[in-house]
């Protein structure tokens, strides 16, 4: 009798403690997300690893990202002002050397297939003839060419006496000069004017967040980037004026005009040419994500500028959930499993901490994510267990 009684209290000592190894063991795969980091080995290489292609070297990074079946090791960069700096000063120097590489001396305009010339000889009206009726406004339609003289698909002017020129790739003053010596075989000296009537030949597009996408035709003023914006009615209210795609000759380029303002940069010296391709990306799509222990999840929108900084984003979402949120793990994720993924890393503890989040601007799609504090792990471990452990008391209890 006395060995069952002692038995009783032993199982639920020993029932007790396994059920506390259960808890604590339990924290290290409680549900939801959050961030495996470990320790950085001390390797020749670590001191080495990119952080961005060109910005800064994650050579402070003492913390990685632990790897996955599906996800790559990533080094853990402490956000700090040195860091916050040197992406700066990189930003300005990329936005220097696109508008050192679009702007320049603008051409001279030259003809091309569909452009309409006015010719005139002077002393000889009957050449006058040839222009072609004037058209009345009442008549003309959009697609009309003006009265004159249309240059070909070919790019030929045919004109009486002087038979076919071709006349595309030149100036009006060529042209002048060419009608000029073909004309001297049939008059003594003719004198000839050469005017634009239309220009048709060439055009840039301008699509995405504008009021009035749609083309517009180039003329001998040189067209530049403020005046592509304005003839198409200006930005419309969903707008990224941080981001403009300027696509020429098979490349994009990304024009940042928010950027160029700031360091005195003159957007009014990028010159359009011919065939260009300017789209306003919309704000909407340069978006970042902000997840994790925060009081609304959300999907940040930037400022019309385009500018957002990390602050803004953990704003828009209401801020970190003050109760389960640990501040001293705030990542920031950027780039893609196929390019140089990159991890930053803010220690909120200190309110200070913040005036580091205002500074450091976000880019599109990039993931802020707020890790949850231990004992919230735990509490969610907790809550899963005590139903099991209940069942099996109440068992117990039925089979005592």
């Amino acid at each position: 009798m006395l060995a069952v009684t002692l038995t009783k209290p032993v199982c639920r000592l020993g029932i007790s403690m396994a059920a506390v190894v259960l808890l604590t063991s339990a924290c290290a795969v409680a549900p939801g997300m959050r961030m495996q980091t470990s320790r950085l080995q001390d390797t020749p290489d670590s001191s080495n690893a990119s952080v961005s292609s060109g910005e800064t070297r994650a050579n402070t990074a003492s913390e990685k990202a632990d790897a996955t079946s599906g996800t790559p090791e990533i080094a853990i960069t402490e956000l700090d002002a040195a860091l916050i700096s040197r992406l700066g000063q990189s930003r300005k120097q990329q936005q220097l050397e696109l508008s050192q590489m679009l702007s320049g001396t603008p051409q001279a305009y030259v003809v091309g297939a569909g452009d309409v010339l006015q010719i005139v000889v002077w002393d000889h009206p009957e050449l006058a003839a040839a222009l072609g009726s004037s058209q009345t406004q009442s008549s003309a339609r959009p697609a009309d060419p003006l009265a004159g003289f249309v240059i070909d698909q070919n790019g030929d002017l045919t004109f009486p006496y002087a038979g076919t020129l071709h006349v595309a790739g030149l100036r009006t003053d060529e042209i002048r000069q060419s009608l000029s010596g073909a004309l001297a075989k049939y008059f003594v000296k003719p004198q000839v004017t050469v005017r634009m009537a239309s220009y048709r030949a060439h055009q840039v597009y301008v699509d995405g967040e504008v009021r009035s996408p749609g083309a517009l035709a180039l003329n001998d003023v040189p067209m530049t980037l403020y005046e592509a914006v304005s003839r198409v009615g200006g930005f419309s209210e969903t707008a990224d004026q941080s981001d403009l795609v300027l696509v020429r000759d098979g490349q994009s380029h990304r024009v940042n005009l928010t950027q160029m303002l700031d360091q005195g940069l003159s957007p009014s010296r990028l010159y359009l040419k011919a065939g260009d391709v300017l789209r306003v990306m919309s704000r909407d799509e340069n978006d970042v994500y902000v997840m994790g222990e925060v009081n609304k999840p959300v999907s940040a929108i930037p400022r019309r500028t385009g500018r957002i900084t990390l602050a803004d984003a953990l704003s828009q979402a209401g801020s970190v959930n003050a109760s389960t949120a640990d501040a001293a793990q705030m990542f920031v994720i950027r780039g893609s499993l196929t390019g140089e993924p990159q991890v930053f890393r803010l220690d909120g503890h200190s309110p200070v901490a913040m005036l580091l989040a205002k500074d450091f601007e976000l880019q599109p799609k990039d993931v802020v994510y707020v890790d949850g504090s231990g004992l919230v792990r735990f509490n969610r471990v907790l809550s899963l267990l005590m139903p099991l452990i209940s069942t099996g008391l109440t068992a117990g209890v039925i089979a005592k």
